[in-house]
C-alpha cells in the first residue's frame, strides 16, 4: 500500500521539510491519536496527519494549538524515532539531598536526641537538624524542607524527649526501683486513726475531783 509524504514549507522561496516516516497514513495517525489517552501527543498527532494530508504548516499548527517552529521540531522527532517520539520524555525525579546512609544518620540523631556539648540545646527543632545536616554533609536545606524529610522518614513531629548531658541511666533506674519498694510498703501498712483527746474517757479519779 502506497503512503502519502507530506511537507510542512517553512515560507516562501524556503525549502520545505517533508515527513520523511511512512509508516503510518494520515487515517492511521489519527486513529492512534484517538486511543492516545496523552492529550499533547494526541494533537501532535493530528497535526501531522493535517500535514500529510496536504495541509499548510499553519494551518496544521494552529488547529493543533502549537506554534510553527514547535511543529516543526515535532516533525523532526516523528521523522526519527516515529510514534514515540510525539511522546514528552519522561524526566527523572529530583535527586535526593542527601545519600541513603546520611538520611540514616539523621534517623539516629533525632532518636537520639541532641548533644547539648555539640548541638547546644536539649530538644530538636527543624532549624537546629538544618544546620547540623549543613555542618555535618554540607548540605543546606530550608527549614520547610527538614519536616518534609522528617516526614518521609516517619517522623511526623520531633518529639524525643530531651535528656541532661549528665543524666546516669543507671542510678535513674535504681531510684525508680527504690520509688516502687517504699510506694508498696505504704499500700500494705493499714491506716490508723488518732483519737482525738476530746474523745478520751476520763479516769475515775479524775472524775471524783470534777464533782
Amino acid at each position: 500500500m502506497s503512503r502519502s509524504h507530506g511537507s510542512l514549507f517553512m515560507g516562501c522561496g524556503m525549502v520545505a521539510l517533508s515527513i520523511t516516516r511512512a509508516d503510518l497514513t494520515s487515517a492511521e495517525l489519527r486513529a492512534e491519536a484517538a486511543r492516545s489517552k496523552n492529550s499533547k501527543a494526541s494533537r501532535r498527532m493530528l497535526a501531522i496527519a493535517m500535514a500529510l494530508d496536504g495541509h499548510s504548516r499553519e494551518a496544521a499548527a494552529e488547529a493543533c494549538a502549537m506554534d510553527r517552529q514547535t511543529l516543526r521540531d515535532w516533525v523532526l522527532r516523528y521523522n526519527e524515532y516515529g510514534l514515540p517520539g510525539l511522546y514528552d520524555l519522561s524526566q527523572p525525579g529530583p535527586r535526593p539531598f542527601l545519600t541513603a546512609e546520611q538520611e540514616a544518620e539523621v534517623v539516629t540523631w533525632v532518636e537520639n536526641g541532641p548533644d547539648v556539648a555539640i548541638d547546644g540545646v536539649v530538644r530538636w527543632r527543624r532549624v537546629d537538624l538544618r544546620d547540623r545536616i549543613k555542618d555535618r554533609f554540607g548540605v543546606v536545606f530550608h527549614e520547610r524542607s527538614i519536616g518534609k524529610l522528617l516526614r518521609r522518614l516517619n517522623f511526623r513531629r520531633i518529639s524525643v524527649r530531651p535528656r541532661h548531658p549528665e543524666t546516669d541511666e543507671e542510678q535513674q533506674e535504681t531510684f525508680k526501683k527504690t520509688s516502687l519498694l517504699s510506694c508498696e510498703r505504704r499500700s500494705r501498712t493499714p491506716w490508723r486513726t488518732k483519737q482525738s483527746s476530746s474523745g478520751t474517757r476520763m479516769r475515775h479519779g479524775s472524775a471524783s475531783k470534777a464533782l
